[in-house]
């Protein structure tokens, strides 16, 4: 079990969620909103991806620009999600999400789920937790190698817990399980509150009436519909992206596609989950490939699929080994991108108990726990000449509580 430190009753009470805001629109308005009523919380705290996102893709908008919308719409804190925990799995996303959440002494724990059934999330934690050896085995046991990892592990959850009905094909339902695994390794794990996803499913590309999902805000904001979008986001979204800079994948595919030609076999080897033979692969279709889309689709195999192969192009356009994943693991910290005042108020309680340290500018003495993020920062400004430095010099965001 995890230890943390436990708040004094008087203390103000915190719910935390764990976003990418890829941009914020109105459905993560709704989240903030019943997130604070569920919890009853006096603060909400973003646990937030920085400038590349979990399926390994870089963020439409700047992780400045994005904190800033947050805080607009009512949460009260940002903290960055280091990059190691980030460009992950859904495993690790969690473990770093909750680790994040969990040092600034959180009380719950809101989020969204696809599932249509009720689930009792913390006690599945509690399962998998608590029978982590015969999970490990029975997976091992499986021996379907021809199935995704959440077909697998599916199989793997109806064989040993049928009543609960698990799918794993989901991935905001796939989130809610990580999350509820890793809460439960904690003596004081969060109050989980899971949420029904309104209307839109994930990746959907239609924008509803009320309702989008990013993905259909980032397809409505390169091509420009911007009447359709007015109705689905906030005033300030909606100025960002029209105002931009935006990107996407292709304003870096000319440097991957550089780091893949000029780089030998042995050299790609050393990227952090560049195994099996990847390496050759990779090579031999980014001479072939004529767009970054392109090259995914031709290196694209039943075992690597579109989000595994755009996370391994992320450490490779960024050259992360696996030390520096490792070390990042181990050198955790709250790096504070924005706060309200209530925020700060909170923030200011946790200086004595926050069991990770709190960095809110860069200096030398915190080089080595951001060294992975200052690196990808400094990438994630080669996608376009007009993004704002985003480390050097930025302290967090502060707003005035409405």
């Amino acid at each position: 079990m995890i230890l943390t430190g436990k708040r004094c009753e008087e203390e103000m009470n915190a719910c935390g969620i764990i976003v990418e805001y890829n941009p914020f629109h109105s459905g993560h308005a709704y989240h903030v909103q019943n997130a604070r009523e569920l919890s009853d919380a006096d603060v909400v705290i973003a646990v937030m991806s920085g400038n590349f996102l979990q399926r390994g893709e870089p963020s439409i908008l700047d992780k400045w620009t994005r904190a800033k919308e947050a805080l607009e719409n009512g949460v009260d804190l940002v903290v960055e999600l280091p990059f190691v925990w980030a460009v992950q799995s859904a495993d690790y996303f969690a473990r770093g999400g909750v680790k994040l959440l969990q040092a600034l002494n959180c009380d719950a724990l809101c989020f969204g789920t696809d599932s249509d059934k009720p689930i009792d999330y913390e006690a599945f934690g509690r399962f998998a937790v608590e029978n982590k050896e015969l999970i490990e085995k029975t997976y091992k046991e499986l021996g379907e190698k021809h199935l995704s990892y959440p077909q697998q592990m599916t199989h793997v959850f109806q064989r040993l817990y049928p009543e609960l009905h698990l799918d794993f094909a989901s991935p905001n339902h796939v989130l809610g399980l990580s999350y509820a695994k890793e809460n439960a390794k904690y003596t004081h794990p969060m109050k989980l509150l899971p949420l029904k996803r309104k209307i839109t499913q994930y990746n959907e590309e239609i924008i509803h009436q009320q309702f989008a999902s990013a993905t259909a805000v980032r397809v409505g904001a390169f091509n420009q519909t911007w009447q359709e979008l007015e109705s689905v986001l906030p005033e300030n979204t909606y100025r960002d992206l029209k105002t931009g800079p935006l990107v996407s994948w292709e304003n870096y595919w000319p440097l991957l596609k550089y780091r893949l030609i000029a780089s030998s076999e042995e050299e790609l080897r050393g990227i952090y989950q560049m195994n099996e033979g990847i390496e050759y692969r990779v090579k031999e279709m980014a001479l072939k490939a004529e767009s970054f889309t392109h090259f995914i689709e031709l290196v694209k195999t039943k075992r690597y699929t579109w989000t595994r192969l755009q996370r391994l192009a992320t450490y490779t356009l960024m050259n992360i080994s696996e030390q520096e994943i490792e070390l990042g693991w181990k050198n955790s910290s709250l790096r504070i991108l924005g706060m309200s005042e209530m925020g700060q108020k909170y923030l200011k309680e946790q200086k004595e108990t926050a069991s990770l340290p709190i960095l809110t500018k860069n200096s030398k003495k915190m080089s080595s726990y951001l060294d992975t993020g200052l690196k990808s920062d400094r990438v994630y400004q080669l996608g376009n000449s007009r993004i704002l430095e985003q480390s050097s010099g930025r302290f967090p965001i502060r707003i005035k509580n409405a």
